[in-house]
């Protein structure tokens, strides 16, 4: 999100703007090198992913909430708490005044979770446009989801499910913001690269074709996307080996109290390593200076303003519209998925911890082997971005039919002990390469000079669409009768509609928009919102 300032005094002309597309910065920045980025800062970056690995906001902690709510839940074909969950094939307990599906609190408790980040990114997200505040923003995003990893090791008895409410909504807000944040630093820190800078110098002193330029800064933000992602996965199997050791240290696998607690000790774990895994990219990422607060703003309603000028601009820009609904859509399918799957398999292998802790290794093997190969496969064919996101997409619908598939029967559809292992290899190898496509696809579908705009919009989009899911998926479960596995056909729906609209997406006609709408605002300052 953050960037050179940009506006219509010091602008002169397109060459000028071309200029500032191709470097990021002014030209006396790019001369001194004051921005270029260092190998430390980018091993920071990667080391930061390894820590902002999910395995405490976006894994055990969602996992030992649903194990508490199981624990404390009673079978709905008895009285209330006459019999507990297991001797039956429903599990119940009174949420925001009735009783539910412990599946349908998730998913409800999810969907709450989601709607409060949009609003926080609404408010904040533009604030690291401004200045050097991401920096700090990301910090603060740091500290809080870890202290809430350490908070989990005072909630380990059943009746305190609703303390676990609360941490499982903070969790997942903390760990997504600072997703956001983080990410947000990807176009900067690329487009300084040395080779990148040296690609744009030959650009403009006519050497090298601009397009030949930005495919090379495309292939450059998918190395760094990707190759992320790969070290992210292969940190992550280091730490769930530890975390293999721990669970035989405690007995995991002696009682349910011992593998409540067990789940407390694997987020304290957890959330320790992110600590240290952050200090590198806290100190060796460089401060690069933003936007100057617009006359007439403040940075209570920045973000407000922020959105809707982008929505106006995105609305003028056909193809990156085209994207935007694709990216709504496709990603409030994907999130929702797992979040079904994920109920579906806690349920499966008993809330185990050892079971859990070993399929995640399973998917993390599997999503480096397919996040490197992946960006093999397009290096060597020179594949764009969309051809490998629409393949990425196809095997996303695969498994939304793999879920439909089990409303009408037991043989399949996430029910069986070998269906979630083979899930991890599947979503691992053939999925998990979206969080790298989707997001880079967003620079190549974006005004560059306003970069760091659009892609705080993505988010905020991002977020906002995550809110959808989970309240329609809870909704249906409800009025099926519980059946956990009727939520795919919607999943399914959505996501076949909205791969027609990522199929109608043209990129080279979105370059030649955007090229335009730059041209055009030359001596409007669209974003100056004053």
């Amino acid at each position: 999100m953050t960037r050179i300032p940009w506006n219509s005094k010091d602008v002169r002309g397109e060459a000028d703007i071309r200029d500032s597309d191709l470097t990021g910065s002014s030209p006396e920045v790019t001369r001194l090198g004051e921005w270029s980025t260092s190998r430390r800062e980018l091993w920071g970056f990667y080391l930061y992913y390894v820590g902002n690995n999910g395995l405490s906001g976006f894994n055990f902690g969602p996992a030992q909430f649903q194990n508490l709510l199981y624990l404390a839940g009673y079978d709905p074909s008895q009285p209330p708490f006459a019999k507990p969950c297991g001797s039956g094939p429903n599990c119940v307990l009174p949420y925001m005044g009735r009783v539910r599906n412990i599946n349908s609190i998730i998913l409800l408790t999810n969907g709450i979770s989601f709607a409060i980040q949009a609003v926080l990114l609404l408010m904040i997200g533009a604030w690291a446009d401004y200045g050097t505040w991401r920096p700090n923003i990301l910090i603060f995003f740091t500290i809080l989801p870890v202290a809430v990893s350490f908070a989990w090791l005072s909630v380990q008895d059943p009746s305190q499910w609703p303390a676990g409410v609360v941490l499982y909504i903070l969790g997942m807000i903390s760990y997504q913001c600072s997703f956001a944040f983080w990410f947000a630093a990807l176009p900067g820190l690329v487009r300084n690269l040395p080779e990148v800078q040296a690609s744009a110098d030959e650009a403009k002193t006519g050497l090298k074709p601009l397009d030949e330029h930005f495919r090379f800064e495309s292939l450059a933000r998918n190395r760094v996307s990707n190759i992320s992602l790969t070290i992210s996965s292969v940190g992550e199997v280091l730490i769930l080996a530890i975390m293999i050791g721990i669970l035989k240290a405690v007995k995991s696998d002696r009682s349910v109290e011992n593998n409540t607690k067990a789940f407390n000790v694997l987020l304290a774990f957890s959330g320790g390593v992110w600590l240290l895994c952050a200090i590198p990219w806290f100190i060796f990422e460089k401060r690069r200076p933003g936007l100057v607060l617009p006359p007439r703003s403040s940075l209570a309603m920045i973000g407000f303003k922020q959105t809707f000028v982008a929505l106006r601009e995105c609305l003028r820009l056909k193809q990156t519209f085209l994207y935007l609904v694709f990216f709504f859509l496709m990603g409030d399918v994907l999130s929702t998925t797992v979040t079904v799957v994920a109920t579906l398999q806690n349920s499966v292998v008993s809330y185990s911890t050892l079971q859990l802790t070993l399929l995640l290794l399973v998917g993390l093997v599997t999503q480096g082997l397919g996040a490197y190969l992946f960006w093999l496969v397009q290096k060597k064919f020179s594949i764009s971005t969309k051809r490998m996101l629409l393949f990425n997409v196809f095997w996303i619908l695969v498994l939304t039919i793999w879920g439909l598939i089990g409303v009408h029967t037991n043989k399949i559809g996430f029910k069986h002990v070998w269906e979630v292992w083979l899930y991890q290899g599947f979503y691992g190898l053939l999925v998990c390469p979206w969080y790298a496509f989707s997001q880079t696809m967003i620079c190549e579908v974006s005004p560059l000079p306003q970069m760091s705009v659009f892609l705080s919009f993505f988010c905020l989009v991002g977020k906002t669409s995550a809110v959808i899911g989970p309240f329609v998926s809870e909704a249906i479960i409800s009025a099926s009768g519980n059946n956990d596995n009727m939520p795919f056909a919607f999943l399914f729906g959505l996501g076949t509609l909205s791969t027609i609209f990522l199929f109608m997406l043209d990129v080279e006609k979105s370059r030649v928009e955007c090229e335009e709408f730059v041209a055009a605002e030359v001596g409007h300052d669209v974003f100056s919102m004053s």
